[in-house]
C-alpha cells in the first residue's frame, strides 16, 4: 500500500488531494516539521532531502510533487487526472506544475526560509518584503496567460488543479488579496467544495 508522508499546511496537500481524487488505497503519515521530525534519522532514511511530500511505493520512495502527481495519475488511469494520450497537452501539464514547483513555491519560501539563500537578518528581512511582489507577479502570469478555465488545463480536471489550489491557499499569508486574481480565486473556491479536497483537509486536521 502507498504511504504518503505529509505536513499539514505544506505543499504535500497537492499529492494528498490527488490520491483522494484517484481513489487510491494509501495511508497518511504526518511529519511534524515544527518539531523537526523531517531531520530525524527515521525520516531521513525515507527522504534524505528532509522535505515533504514523500510517497513510499512498492518500488521505492518518490519525492517532489510533480513526480508524485504524475505517478498517481499514471497509476490510476481511470481517474483521468492527466492527458497521457496527447503529448502536447501532457507537456503543458508538466510545464505548469514545474512552474509551481520551481518558481511560485520558491518565491513563497523567501518569506520564512531565507536561511536557504542567505545568512544575514537584513537579507531575510529584504526577502520577506519582496514576497508580495514576486508571488504576486507569479499569480498575475497564471491568471493572464496560463489558466485556461474552468480548470487549469481547460474543461478537464487534472493534477494541476490540486497543486494550484495548494499554493493559492497561501496567498493571504504572502500578503496578497486573492480577489486580485478572479480566475484563481474562483478556482480555489470551487476546489474547496470538492469531496476529495474536503477529505484530504480533514485528514490533515484542517477540515
Amino acid at each position: 500500500m502507498l504511504k504518503l508522508f505529509y505536513a499539514p499546511g505544506s505543499c504535500a496537500l497537492a499529492s494528498h488531494i490527488a490520491l483522494e481524487e484517484a481513489g487510491a488505497e494509501y495511508t497518511g503519515h504526518r511529519v511534524d516539521t515544527a518539531a523537526g521530525d523531517q531531520r530525524k534519522p527515521e525520516y531521513l532514511a525515507i527522504n534524505p532531502k528532509a522535505r515533504v511530500p514523500a510517497l513510499a511505493t512498492d518500488r521505492g520512495v518518490l519525492t517532489e510533487n510533480p513526480a508524485i502527481l504524475t505517478f498517481i495519475a499514471q497509476s490510476f488511469p481511470k481517474a483521468k487526472l492527466a492527458p497521457f494520450d496527447d503529448a502536447w497537452a501532457y507537456a503543458q501539464v508538466q510545464s505548469f506544475n514545474a512552474y509551481l514547483c520551481a518558481t511560485v513555491h520558491v518565491a513563497h519560501a523567501h518569506r520564512m526560509r531565507g536561511y536557504r539563500w542567505a545568512n544575514e537578518q537584513s537579507s531575510f528581512d529584504d526577502m520577506k518584503r519582496k514576497v508580495p511582489e514576486t508571488v504576486g507577479a507569479c499569480f498575475e502570469l497564471i491568471e493572464r496567460e496560463m489558466f485556461k478555465g474552468p480548470w487549469v488545463m481547460g474543461e478537464a480536471y487534472s493534477i494541476c488543479d490540486p497543486y494550484l489550489f495548494t499554493l493559492s491557499d497561501w496567498m493571504e499569508a504572502d500578503g496578497l488579496d486573492p480577489k486580485r486574481f478572479p480566475k484563481v480565486h474562483d478556482h480555489r473556491t470551487r476546489m474547496h467544495e470538492r469531496p476529495a479536497v474536503k477529505r484530504a483537509l480533514a485528514q490533515e486536521g484542517r477540515g
